[in-house]
């Protein structure tokens, strides 16, 4: 997860580590390298508060204290080290070509480093997968749910899979080969020209997890889009009935509107919900046959639930959209460009290109909290009432 401007050598058992490649700040003038370090300085900043503005809101409203919520969480505290550990320390590295903290700090800032953006990567899948299955499997997530599954089974998981892909080789690379290609004075992983290993490992950080997003997104748009053609059939083929709500009414949409509720609608506390469809129950007695019956109730509360869900599931598949959009523009440059550079000993990507994929990767963390937990309404609330408490006070005291 990081730059090297020492090209290896490693043949029969001796590892002579040569640099053959400028170190990145001398190839730029004093006025680029101060705009290079406050841009940097800048995305360390955003990175660190705006994954502070995540575990704030946790800590402060307990409406986002939801068994699904705590993933994001565990993403907000990977993505928040990044920022106040990797980046800070990588800045000088990277403007001086030089590491000047020791082996020992090297040793830790590179194990942190892949275990950070790894989990990040794993906690992202996780979420994909969590919201996967509230849309394609809703009664068994709700009745998951009700058992009050333990979150922090998989939370904890993530971490120990993260740990386990990069962490050991970093640990015990250079004694099981007898020797060390890094020279004193850089700071990268023993295997970072090693074409084989970043394949495999690249594999399960990268494309399994991409493949697997976007196999949660198409699902999803598949299975709106059915429960749409479904309806659409209802709608055309089931003929109005009087006394009991028709099938085909829940895909209309509600008196006086013809746009799907709000998410202001949606943020509107439960306590203010019964007078509102009791409005539009009486607005559809023409088509209840002017009765209020225990049938029409039930029949209107189901379509009233199934309009909510489907509109629910519509935000959920956008926000996941962007997920798998992010997540590839931002790793797969630096995923592909590690390979290729493995592969042919660093000598055909040029350092300074490798050097843009790389912060790239690291501006991932700084869009995650902006990306994600802005998709939803209480999240969104919970930030308004951090950051502007007195807007909050009083959009809440309009909505009641």
């Amino acid at each position: 997860m990081h730059n090297a401007t020492a090209e290896t050598l490693h043949t029969a058992g001796t590892c002579n580590a040569t640099l053959s490649t400028e170190p990145p700040g001398s190839q730029f003038s004093l006025g680029v390298l101060v705009l290079l370090a406050f841009l940097m300085v800048l995305l360390a900043l955003i990175t660190i508060l705006g994954n502070v503005l995540v575990i704030l809101a946790f800590i402060m409203d307990r409406n986002l204290r939801h068994r699904s919520n705590y993933f994001f969480l565990n993403l907000a505290i990977s993505d928040f080290a990044v920022g106040a550990f990797c980046m800070p320390l990588y800045i000088p590295y990277s403007l001086t070509g030089k590491w000047h903290l020791g082996r020992g700090v090297c040793k830790l800032w590179l194990i942190m480093d892949y275990l950070l953006c790894t989990a990040s990567v794993f906690n992202i899948v996780l979420i994909s997968y969590d919201r996967f299955l509230s849309v394609t499997k809703a009664v068994s997530y709700r009745a998951q749910q009700a058992i009050r599954s333990n979150p922090g089974i998989k939370m904890v998981a993530i971490w120990v899979f993260a740990f386990l892909l990069y962490c050991p080789a970093i640990l015990f690379w250079e004694h099981v080969a007898g020797c060390s290609v890094v020279a004193a004075d850089q700071c990268y992983a023993e295997f970072f020209n090693n074409w084989y290993f970043l394949l495999c490992a690249s594999t399960l950080e990268f494309f399994v997890p991409l493949l697997s997003v976007t196999y949660f997104n198409v699902h999803i748009f598949y299975n709106i889009q059915r429960r749409q053609r479904r309806g659409s059939v209802q709608l055309k083929s089931e003929p109005p009935r009087s006394g009991s709500l028709s099938w085909r009414f829940c895909f209309l949409p509600r008196p006086g509107s013809s746009s799907p509720p709000s998410e202001a609608e949606d943020s509107v506390s439960s306590s203010t919900r019964p007078k509102k469809e009791s409005l539009v129950t009486e607005s559809l007695s023409p088509f209840r046959g002017n009765s209020v019956t225990p049938e029409n109730d039930l029949s209107f509360s189901f379509c009233a639930r199934a309009r909510s869900k489907l509109q629910q599931d519509k935000k959920i598949a956008k926000s996941l959209a962007i997920i798998v959009c992010a997540f590839a523009i931002c790793w797969a440059p630096y995923t592909l460009l590690m390979i290729i550079r493995g592969a042919c000993q660093g000598k055909c990507i040029h350092n300074s290109l490798y050097e843009i994929t790389f912060w790239l990767l690291w501006i991932n963390s700084s869009l995650n909290p902006f990306l994600y937990p802005l998709c939803h309404v209480k999240f969104r609330m919970a930030f308004m009432k951090i950051l502007c408490p007195k807007k909050f006070a009083t959009l809440r005291s309009d909505s009641f």
